[in-house]
């Protein structure tokens, strides 16, 4: 081979050479220039179009409205019964205590037992000195009777009960254990508008129209009590019931 074919061969390889490095090229440079694949320039796009959410309590950050999870206040509560109880005996206590301190011999005063508002001592001093219920409370040097008054919880829409812990009396409308028969303290002969006042007032009278006795000597083993008494009142009361209100006789007391 000559010289001149020699040169010839040697430039048909560089130029093979170098058009297969230009492809070769061709790739990277596509790469380096950022172009990148379709879905890779796409993520790029959402990555650049996209902005970080700011942070909570920023001017920026907003929430949606949710249902708050505080309960509602709870409505007015209507005045209790109890309320009304607590009311009424607060003012006619005081009226009773204002009116037993005005006067230097009342006619009966009024105390709370162990500071409780709905349980009553009752101390009536004077009665009708002519009766024999006041002579015999002379002779005896008793010089006042003593009753006891329970307030349900619904007074004054029920009857307080009452009756007499001493002296014992017999006839007087009292009855066994203390309890008293008088229409006015059962539920069908009660009223709302009737004063502790008139309950006391009205017991004094009929204690001495019904003819009543201190008891001088013990009858039987009759247990004097509370519970004697209320349950001698509900059978009372169970008889008007059925029978009607109808006085007793004095000679059954």
């Amino acid at each position: 081979m000559t010289s001149r074919s020699k040169e010839k061969v040697t430039a048909m390889f560089r130029k093979i050479f170098k058009s297969s490095g230009k492809e070769g090229e061709g790739p990277s440079k596509a790469t380096a220039s950022g172009s990148g694949s379709p879905a890779r320039r796409l993520l790029r796009g959402c990555r650049d179009s996209v902005s970080p959410a700011p942070p909570p309590g920023s001017p920026g950050f907003t929430t949606t409205n949710k249902p708050s999870m505080k309960p509602p206040p709870p409505p007015e509560e209507p005045t209790s019964i109890r309320t009304v109880r607590a009311r009424r005996l607060m003012k006619e206590f005081k009226d009773l205590q204002r009116l037993q301190h005005s006067k230097t011999e009342p006619v009966f005063t009024v105390e709370l037992v162990d500071d409780n508002l709905f349980e009553w001592h009752v101390r009536i001093y004077k009665l009708d000195p002519e009766s024999d219920l006041g002579g015999d409370m002379k002779e005896l040097g008793i010089n006042h009777i003593l009753l006891h008054l329970v307030f349900p919880e619904n007074f004054p829409f029920a009857p307080p009960f009452m009756r007499v812990i001493s002296p014992r009396i017999e006839k007087g409308f009292v009855m066994e254990g203390g309890a008293i028969c008088m229409e006015l303290l059962t539920p069908r002969g009660w009223a709302s508008a009737y004063t502790v006042e008139a309950v006391i007032m009205q017991f004094a009278a009929s204690v001495v129209k019904g003819q009543g006795r201190v008891q001088r000597k013990a009858k039987g083993q009759k247990v004097f009590s509370k519970r004697s008494a209320e349950e001698s009142f509900r059978s009372l009361v169970k008889t008007h019931e059925k029978y009607g209100w109808v006085t007793p006789s004095l000679a059954d007391g």
